[in-house]
């Protein structure tokens, strides 16, 4: 199974499963992380949501060498990257970091409600490495959470920002020692849990703000051209192939 999943008193714990390849999220595993939300909303024992990654890291993001063979993004439907990204939910839901979070990893963190970082953990935007820009939420939330120009700096140069640092800028809630990150987030899930789940759903979908569904609206057709060009094509193939890039332009 590429998403494992597990109950801890009524908190959903989901698992990323592709350790051997940093959690990359293919179309299967984007399918699988899909369904596991859909039963995180549905099931009314559960209060909250804790996701995490297998092996030491979050997730890598979506994964290039399937992307290059020509493997479907793992979009699915209305509600983005596995599932998650543009998915209003109503139920609270945690990243719990180790490793690497980065493209579409960062995004599914970005996703979430609460992030807890291991002391280890990197964060990071590396798409324009690759010829792509990161369309799932990252260049429309990550100026939400971040001073500006050091948002745009991660965004127009790829580099990794380590835990310390994005705790400095507010973006995670709390860095631990390595290996903690899934027992604190869990922590934090259950005093969630024990809340009114009625208010627990209102105020998130008060939180989300307008301005990031229109954010999307400018976003697609941008991001569309963007990941069917031939630099996009020419990323991936230059990662699969351990090389650098050599891009055109189109």
């Amino acid at each position: 199974m590429t998403v494992n999943t597990e109950t801890a008193d009524t908190v959903l714990i989901i698992t990323l499963n592709r350790p051997q390849a940093r959690n990359a999220i293919n179309h299967a595993t984007g399918l699988a992380l899909s369904a596991a939300l859909d039963h995180l909303e549905s099931n009314p024992a559960l209060t909250a949501g804790v996701l995490h990654g297998a092996g030491g890291h979050f997730c890598s993001g979506m994964d290039l060498r399937a992307f290059a063979a020509g493997e479907d993004i793992p979009i699915v439907g209305e509600y983005g990257l596995a599932g998650l990204t543009r998915r209003p939910l109503t139920k609270p839901l945690l990243a719990a970091v180790e490793g690497y979070a980065v493209a579409g990893g960062f995004e599914l963190a970005l996703s979430c409600d609460l992030i807890i970082a291991a002391q280890s953990a990197h964060f990071g935007l590396p798409e324009v490495k690759r010829g792509l820009i990161a369309g799932e939420g990252g260049v429309t939330r990550l100026p939400q959470h971040l001073p500006h120009h050091i948002a745009m700096e991660l965004l127009l140069t790829g580099d990794p920002l380590p835990a310390a640092a994005a705790a400095g800028y507010g973006l995670v809630n709390r860095v631990v020692p390595d290996g903690e990150a899934l027992g604190v987030a869990l922590e934090l899930a259950g005093r969630i849990g024990r809340n009114a789940p009625l208010a627990l759903a209102a105020v998130k979908q008060i939180v989300r703000p307008v301005v990031e569904r229109d954010a999307f609206a400018v976003q697609d057709p941008w991001y569309h051209k963007v990941s069917a060009s031939m630099d996009a094509r020419e990323g991936a193939v230059a990662f699969s192939e351990k090389r650098e890039a050599r891009w055109r332009g189109c």
